[in-house]
């Protein structure tokens, strides 16, 4: 499996899958940070003569957005659909009959004129086959364009002769419609609706050797599906009434995956959580698994927040910002600014800067124990420990009462019995020390 990276930016990414409905199809994982979604579209995950299964890793994505067209279907062997479909095919203009088959411009059109085709070269017949002129022509061109999108064996084949170069399969015309003789025609659009496959029904219902061909799904209320639903007398639109006596056959080559194709696409790809859409609610009813098609789903993100750090901060270095006591912390400030939406790692004296305030001393008198000795043995005690820890310059003046540590003074006998501390978040093991 081949696939694709697109990168929008450093945290949005898009990965398409070939999805094997039609030609060009494809299903995408949309991964912002560390949540996805995974959107099928439409997918087929059996494969065609034209097309190759659709194909997916296991991305495990938080949420799986599914089609479920044919969410309670599950589809007999191709190759008997097939080959019951040929039959059909060929016994209707042994007869004389004219088969319409009305089929999408793209997908079933050209998977059918594939399968005709090879069947009239192997049976060398020389009955004509038709197709819609207009999109579905213009889709065959892009199949021929487009042909390393295509199924395997296609691909293989295609140096020495191009599959879509039909030899049988012509242009169809609407005056041929009215043509004697028996003859096989692809007309758009597939429901029956609309368009030149309704015309061409209408010319061709009223003849019991004749024989219309439903491949794929019809929404309900169109031609196509009150034919499948076994409706002879059609209501049409001008008041009048259309007696059908051609026969009607419903054998689905629809490109959508059925109930079996889901439920693997389901375990290829490991969703948390899977939504059904593009299906009759009581289908989705069969196959659904919490959360149920419509329920609101929650996904727990992990958020990448930017914080901007000042310039000035790393210009000095970072062992000036280290805490005193645990080298391995950093110590700044985190300066949120709601009117610009901004987050920055700032200096204490930045930020205060910012901020225009002015900084307040706060001045703490603990009453201590001293032992044996006292206020200068305590001193010198306070002196020797700090410079074992080899944290701080330490300069005690003898014949003085003072402990000063990097030019700073720091305690201070202020009488017989008080020892005044000064003390700064740059020195806590001075203040640790004596509060403990």
């Amino acid at each position: 499996m081949y696939v694709l990276l697109f990168y929008v930016d450093n945290e949005l990414r898009i990965k398409p899958y070939y999805a094997g409905h039609v030609l060009g199809a494809a299903m995408f994982e949309v991964r912002v940070g560390h949540e996805s979604i995974v959107y099928t579209g439409d997918f087929n995950m059996t494969p065609d003569r034209h097309l190759g299964p659709a194909e997916i890793d296991r991305c495990r994505p938080d949420v799986l957005i599914s089609e479920s067209t044919y969410a309670t279907t599950i589809r007999d062997s191709k190759r008997a659909r097939e080959r019951d479909f040929l039959k059909k095919v060929h016994d209707c203009i042994n007869n004389g009959g004219k088969v319409l088959i009305p089929v999408f411009a793209l997908g079933r059109a050209q998977e059918l004129c594939i399968l005709l085709e090879s069947y009239w070269e192997r049976m060398n017949l020389s009955i004509p086959i038709y197709v819609s002129k207009g999109m579905a022509e213009k889709a065959v061109d892009y199949y021929k364009l487009f042909v390393t999108w295509t199924s395997e064996k296609i691909k293989k084949t295609f140096v020495k002769r191009n599959m879509f170069d039909f030899k049988h399969v012509l242009p169809f015309d609407d005056s041929f419609a009215d043509n004697p003789g028996p003859m096989v025609v692809f007309a758009t659009p597939g429901m029956l609706h609309s368009g030149q496959s309704l015309k061409i029904f209408k010319k061709w219902a009223t003849n019991e050797k004749n024989m219309v061909i439903m491949p794929g799904y019809c929404v309900q209320g169109t031609v196509g599906s009150k034919l499948i639903a076994g409706i002879r007398k059609l209501d049409l639109e001008n008041g009048t009434t259309l007696d059908v006596k051609l026969s009607v056959e419903y054998m689905s080559f629809s490109a959508h995956a059925d109930s079996k194709g889901i439920v693997q696409l389901i375990r290829n790809c490991d969703p948390r959580h899977v939504l059904f859409v593009h299906g009759e609610e009581s289908k989705m009813e069969f196959l659904k698994q919490k959360p149920r098609n419509g329920q609101n789903v929650a996904v727990n993100t992990i958020p990448s927040i930017v914080i901007e750090t000042s310039q000035e901060l790393l210009k000095n270095p970072l062992s000036n910002f280290t805490h005193p006591l645990d080298p391995d912390k950093f110590q700044a400030t985190l300066f949120v600014d709601r009117n610009l939406k901004s987050i920055e790692l700032l200096r204490s004296d930045e930020v205060l800067k910012r901020m225009e305030w002015q900084p307040h001393p706060v001045e703490f008198i603990v009453e201590v124990g001293v032992c044996a000795g006292g206020i200068n043995s305590l001193l010198e005690q306070i002196q020797k420990e700090l410079v074992e820890r080899g944290r701080f310059r330490c300069n005690f003046k003898y014949g003085s009462t003072d402990l000063i540590i990097d030019n700073e003074v720091i305690l201070s006998v202020y009488s017989e019995k008080q020892l005044r501390m000064y003390t700064t978040v740059e020195y806590p093991e001075v203040g640790t020390y004596l509060v403990l």
